[in-house]
């Protein structure tokens, strides 16, 4: 599918974001604004508006895309494993819960809640993954937490490397979508890529593709939104 972001404007754009993030000074609207250099890394995401989509009677679509570079490397994991995939854990300074970890948590919503908050994934051996509804109950899956599979021959590395770089897509009741593409540490060209990727798959899982999607903003964290597609 072509890409209809105007590179001019993605790119003045993402310039402008990364050099406000940096404390300089950018022209929005017209007028000159003076960013403030933060003491964490801010996230850069994009926001898109959907038109011509009814959320309640238009299909509703779901999906998951793997960007090249990692969005966000800051996220916390927790491994769910066997003997060996929590000695594995230790090893690359993972944190890691066995069976008997889980057991004590007994089901309490509140225990479990806690655990869903202090960590952003999760993942799980293949003998644990079939456990944890029993084990925990509904609550890694109400907060959205539910974990990936990790199979006895993946590298744990790898596999939550991938994890931090997908991105999901899902429609709600509400015509707006946020993802982080990237953050303000990356190379500038790695989040040009990241955003035109990101872009185009959201189009792709659209029925009328890029005539669906109004508006896409770039923004950091705490910086001004700065519109790229009109």
């Amino acid at each position: 599918m072509s890409n209809k972001l105007n590179s001019a404007i993605l790119d003045k754009a993402v310039t402008d974001i990364i050099a406000y993030a940096a404390g300089e000074s950018i022209t929005k609207g017209g007028e000159e604004v003076t960013g403030k250099k933060r003491n964490f890394t801010e996230t850069v995401e994009i926001q898109i508006t959907l038109k011509n989509y009814d959320p309640v009677r238009d299909k509703r679509f779901s999906g998951t895309f793997k960007l090249p570079t990692v969005p966000r490397p800051n996220l916390k994991c927790c491994m769910l494993g066997n003997a060996a995939h929590c000695e594995q854990a230790d090893r690359i300074g993972i944190d890691h819960m066995s069976v008997e970890d889980l057991k004590k948590l007994n089901k309490n919503k509140k225990l479990v809640k806690k655990l869903a908050k202090r960590y952003d994934f999760f993942l799980a051996s293949d003998n644990m993954i079939k456990q944890i509804p029993r084990l925990c109950g509904p609550g890694l899956t109400k907060a959205g937490k539910f974990p990936t599979l990790l199979a006895a021959s993946d590298d744990m590395q790898d596999k939550i490397n991938e994890v931090k770089s997908t991105i999901k897509f899902q429609m709600k009741k509400v015509m707006c979508l946020n993802v982080a593409v990237g953050n303000v540490s990356m190379e500038k060209k790695e989040i040009l890529v990241n955003i035109q990727l990101a872009s185009n798959f959201l189009a792709s899982l659209l029925k009328k593709q890029w005539q669906n999607i109004g508006q896409i903003y770039v923004k950091t964290t705490m910086g001004p939104s700065i519109q790229i597609f009109f």
